[in-house]
């Protein structure tokens, strides 16, 4: 359970920051930077947003076992992809193939290593710590 706990919280706090973001993003850089210049300038923020979450939700609610932390990744990439996709569909109208796969080359192979790292930030700073 503890696991879930984890993962929830720390894929809420990390979207909650990516949806503030969004918002800069989306009505103030990109008309002024171009849509990939935009996203590129929010995934620093965002690696910050992980690294921050991961060991907050890791310190107080995931047990201190690695394999309870990848797990917990792994669950709050489902969250994220999960509302990645609803997200989609309800707020912007496309459907799961553009916004999954019709990604800017450049900007897009950044995201999905970001989303890696998201998954993976958890287990890594357990490892660290111990």
């Amino acid at each position: 359970m503890r696991p879930a706990v984890g993962a929830l919280v720390y894929f809420l706090t990390v979207f909650a920051v990516g949806f503030g973001l969004g918002v800069v993003r989306i009505s103030w850089l990109a008309p002024r930077l171009g849509a990939r210049a935009a996203e590129l300038w929010e995934m620093p923020v965002m690696l910050v947003a992980i690294v921050l979450a991961a060991g907050w939700t890791g310190r107080r609610l995931n047990p201190d076992t690695r394999h309870a932390r990848l797990l917990a990744g792994v669950l709050a990439l489902a969250f994220m992809l999960a509302a990645e996709a609803l997200l989609a569909g309800v707020v912007r109208g496309v459907g799961l193939r553009e916004a999954f796969l019709e990604r800017d080359p450049v900007s897009g192979t950044v995201y999905y290593a970001s989303l890696g790292v998201f998954a993976l930030m958890p287990w890594w700073l357990g490892r660290a710590g111990a």
